[in-house]
């Protein structure tokens, strides 16, 4: 064969593998996208009343509680960090915006911003300045949000209630063009998440942080910072969450949030955020969000009203997904390492 041919065969090979490579990542990031899509189109079939615009948009308003807990946890992921707080915090985040509304609405809002804020923002100190892992940190602020949650409703026994009058309740009861107000906040929290990692600096330095953190460091990125930052908001989102929460149920019900946060992390890595950082969407992970929301709804409305199910049928989901993100990223591995051999191999032309 000639040197020509060889060449030939050799591009040839190596574009099937680029094309094998870009397959399997462009799977790994959107299979949550197509599940959700033929999920809704089976299910239009099979329940007459699924695709009505009012329950779809019930979909949503549930999926809107969620969601922006999902986003904070998102941006931690890409890190490499995670935190395990968020369920906690969201119960603190209610309790206190149904204690503060009796105050105005602007009270109930900012009260448990400004604490939840505070929780992630120690939290990220602790992590970026003493590099204990983030598993431990967070662990030891799922505790004391619970506990603080618990000293300020007398070990649950107090409920706050938010008044009958109190502006708060239509953050969450109002609409817009027929979608309640938390769908629009989300809609925008997420449009600020996308802009935020792909149109600044600060997205990439926490793929970066999360892909290579040593290469990082060793690039001047502000990892320290970055870190900072990113448990922050976490925190904030959690507490807004909350507050929506408790705008909703009219009420700071102190039991919220328990394994909240392993459902988030379920729908980021649903969404194809790796667990490991460096690699995700944001735009995933509201799509993981949405798909176990329409899990839970055709659940319920085949019967299964036991809330143990959901929990079985989005612990098979998540397990379907994590093992096929394993699979597709070790054929991109294989495919990059592949197509790096055959070009070292192929003949240089003459």
């Amino acid at each position: 064969m000639s040197t020509t041919s060889t060449t030939e065969a050799a591009l040839a090979d190596a574009g099937r593998r680029s094309r094998v490579e870009k397959l399997a990542r462009l799977t790994q990031r959107n299979g949550a996208l197509v599940i959700l899509l033929c999920l809704i189109v089976v299910s239009a079939f099979a329940f007459p009343t699924f695709a009505s615009a009012g329950n779809l948009s019930q979909i949503a308003l549930q999926a809107a509680f969620l969601a922006p807990v999902a986003l904070g946890l998102t941006f931690v992921i890409f890190t490499g960090g995670i935190d395990l707080s968020v369920g906690s915090v969201f119960a603190l985040g209610g309790v206190l915006a149904a204690w503060a509304s009796q105050y105005g609405f602007l009270a109930a809002l900012l009260v448990p911003l400004i604490v939840c804020t505070l929780i992630g923002l120690v939290q990220g100190a602790i992590v970026a300045f003493t590099s204990i892992p983030s598993f431990i940190v967070t662990l030891a602020g799922l505790l004391f949000a619970r506990g603080l949650l618990l000293a300020l409703t007398e070990e649950g026994s107090e409920t706050y209630k938010v008044p009958g009058d109190s502006a708060f309740l239509e953050l969450s009861r109002g609409s817009f063009l027929g979608l309640g107000f938390p769908v629009w906040i989300v809609i925008v929290l997420f449009a600020i998440g996308v802009l935020v990692l792909h149109r600044t600096s600060y997205g990439s330095t926490l793929l970066a942080i999360g892909g290579q953190p040593d290469a990082a460091r060793l690039m001047g990125l502000p990892v320290l910072r970055s870190t900072l930052i990113v448990f922050a908001v976490s925190g904030t989102m959690a507490g807004l969450a909350g507050a929506l929460t408790a705008s909703y149920t009219a009420s700071g019900v102190t039991t919220l949030g328990v394994g909240l946060e392993l459902t988030a992390i379920a729908a980021v890595v649903l969404g194809g955020t790796l667990l490991t950082g460096g690699a995700g969407t944001v735009v995933g992970s509201l799509v993981g969000v949405v798909l176990l929301q329409v899990v839970a709804n055709l659940i319920n409305r085949m019967g299964l009203t036991n809330s143990n199910w959901q929990a079985v049928v989005n612990g098979a989901v998540l397990l379907v997904v994590a093992v096929a993100q394993v699979l597709l990223s070790r054929v991109q591995a294989q495919e990059r390492q592949r197509r790096r051999g055959g070009e070292a191999d192929a003949p240089k032309p003459t």
